[in-house]
């Protein structure tokens, strides 16, 4: 199992979702990045960062920092489960590979399944394939 599968099954056990994380080989940091359906509060951080830091001792899991936070207004959109939790909101996709020579889009989320998602851009309809989507972001309501 992958770092990412145990930290997300670690977090599942807490009440929370694992949005993203990196790791840098280069200064050992280790950013996570949680939600809950409440939103994420400070002691939200501080509660799984400990959580965490004692997690990742046991696991011998070697980082030099663990940074812990919410993943923001334009939160990346990676599951299933968050296309489907943020149906009808606006989204930046980058995509891989361009489509009819474009590569960057802004639209609403009309729909979302395993292999594609649905993207209204100036009224008309866009399906891009999951496999060809780079990153996808909210875009927020400000």
């Amino acid at each position: 199992m992958s770092l990412e599968s145990l930290i997300e099954a670690t977090l599942a056990g807490l009440g929370y979702e694992l949005v993203d994380m990196s790791m840098s080989s280069k200064s050992g940091l280790l950013r996570v990045f949680i939600d809950k359906p409440a939103g994420i509060s400070i002691e939200d951080c501080t509660l799984v960062s400990n959580h965490l830091s004692n997690w990742l001792v046991v696991e011998n899991v070697e980082y030099e920092r663990l940074e812990v936070s919410s993943p923001g207004m334009d939160r990346p959109l990676k599951t299933l489960a968050a296309y489907q939790r943020f149906m009808g909101e606006q989204v930046q996709v980058k995509l891989r590979i361009a489509l009819a020579g474009q590569r960057r889009f802004v639209g609403v989320l009309r729909g979302a399944s395993d292999t594609q998602i649905e993207l209204e851009v100036d009224g008309a309809m866009l399906k891009l394939d999951v496999s060809n989507i780079d990153i996808a972001r909210l875009v927020p309501n400000i």
